[in-house]
């Protein structure tokens, strides 16, 4: 935070979180630059939750790059994964990603109501895309600068906020701010600890500093919610998909784990549905 101004800040820097989601599935250079940047935008945004919940970035387009996805839990667990087609070619969003939509989801888990916004894909770069979304739904000036590569992936947000009556104002600190962030480059962005981005960049202004939080990859599939998708598709359907195949298979795409299901397999997961009534009592 920005001491006696209305300006905040958050930087984040993904390492072990990113490289589970590159073990689970090889992607071209290009893409997987694009998806590591989504999801350090996405921990930026998730960090600011008030709630416990998720945060879902969505980039679905008509390009070589089908559709991106990451989902961000307010305790910072994350995943996230990406389709694509052909040769992946192209150094900008619009030319990766093609026309399309970016969709913005904000799901409470404490019975709220779920958020969902949706724009036209816009701009040369995630940053750029995720800036517009902000001035139209947030009414809230948002920068942000983003890398990633085959190590890592790293985000900075600054963001200014409402004023308060009862604060400092300095009028000239959110221009400072974004002039000074806008000399970080792509290298230090990746390379250098979020205490020496800041020290860097902002060791002539009066900032608070708070303790760092953790993020970690999670993926909350499982075989019961497995079991539950197959019981959403119905006893019949599902009987009639096992005549035509052995065992149904469903792999996980976030976390590339496959769940197998065969006819007895099946059967259980209907019989768990099955409420066993009460044995009657003698008195």
């Amino acid at each position: 935070m920005f001491e006696h101004a209305a300006v905040r800040g958050s930087i984040v820097h993904l390492d072990k979180t990113w490289q589970a989601v590159l073990e689970r599935r090889e992607y071209p250079p290009l893409l997987r630059n694009l998806l590591g940047e989504l999801m350090a935008a996405a921990a930026l945004l998730a960090a600011s939750l008030k709630f416990s919940g998720s945060i879902i970035l969505q980039m679905q387009g008509d390009g070589a790059v089908k559709l991106l996805v990451v989902e961000c839990m307010s305790d910072l667990t994350m995943r996230a994964m990406a389709h694509w087609e052909g040769e992946i070619a192209g150094e900008s969003l619009a030319e990766l990603v093609g026309a399309g939509r970016f969709v913005i989801t904000i799901d409470p888990r404490d019975g709220g109501k779920t958020y969902q916004g949706i724009v036209a894909i816009s701009g040369q770069s995630v940053a750029d895309a995720l800036e517009d979304y902000m001035s139209r739904s947030e009414q809230l000036e948002t920068r942000l600068w983003l890398g990633a590569d085959g190590n890592q992936a790293a985000g900075m947000l600054l963001q200014k906020m409402p004023y308060r009556r009862d604060a400092d104002i300095d009028p000239d600190a959110w221009q400072r701010a974004v002039h000074f962030a806008s000399t970080l480059t792509r290298k230090e962005l990746l390379g250098l600890p979020a205490p020496q981005i800041i020290h860097r960049l902002y060791h002539e202004e009066d900032i608070r500093l708070f303790e760092p939080q953790t993020v970690n990859f999670y993926c909350p599939c499982s075989r019961e919610r497995v079991a539950g998708m197959l019981r959403l598709l119905g006893h019949d359907e599902v009987q009639s998909l096992l005549r035509e195949h052995d065992a149904i298979e469903v792999d996980c795409e976030f976390c590339n784990k496959r769940y197998v299901f065969d006819k007895v397999d099946a059967e259980q997961a209907f019989a768990s549905e099955v409420t066993t009534p009460a044995p009657k009592s003698l008195h």
